[in-house]
């Protein structure tokens, strides 16, 4: 599967690469004065600043759970995800906890969403079965 690109707003780069670079353990690529580059588990992300366009993304009902409706994030192995909710937990405000979805129904997954120092908001997944990402 190709590497996806994705470029988001950010109120302060220093932040962005604690955040993005201590915190979740993304390697840092090129940068700028203006920008800098991710490697977001094999995906390029591009932290722009832009303190303008960081606003709290709205959220819907899903599952009874108020989720930012804009976010983005990874699917990830079961034990990378238990990690990443291990290594989470106590450093960032859970904008939902981590916990399974979709328990002993088609594609039941775990997720948690947070949001990163800018407000962007983060959903990480993660299936036991993989071959459930795409089930009804």
């Amino acid at each position: 599967m190709p590497p996806f690109h994705l470029a988001f707003p950010v109120h302060d780069l220093a932040a962005a690469r604690a955040f993005y670079g201590d915190l979740l353990g993304c390697l840092e690529g090129r940068s700028s004065e203006q920008w800098v580059d991710f490697d977001f588990f094999g995906h390029q992300i591009v932290a722009h600043l832009a303190p303008d366009e960081c606003a709290e993304a709205q959220r819907g009902d899903v599952d009874g759970k108020q989720v930012p409706v804009r976010h983005f994030g990874l699917v990830l192995d079961m034990p990378t995800w238990t990690r990443m909710a291990e290594r989470l937990t106590g450093q960032v405000e859970f904008v939902i906890e981590p916990y399974t979805r979709f328990e002993g129904e088609p594609g039941e997954q775990a997720t948690m969403f947070f949001r990163d120092p800018s407000g962007n908001a983060i959903e990480l997944k993660a299936f036991a079965d993989m071959g459930q990402l795409f089930a009804t």
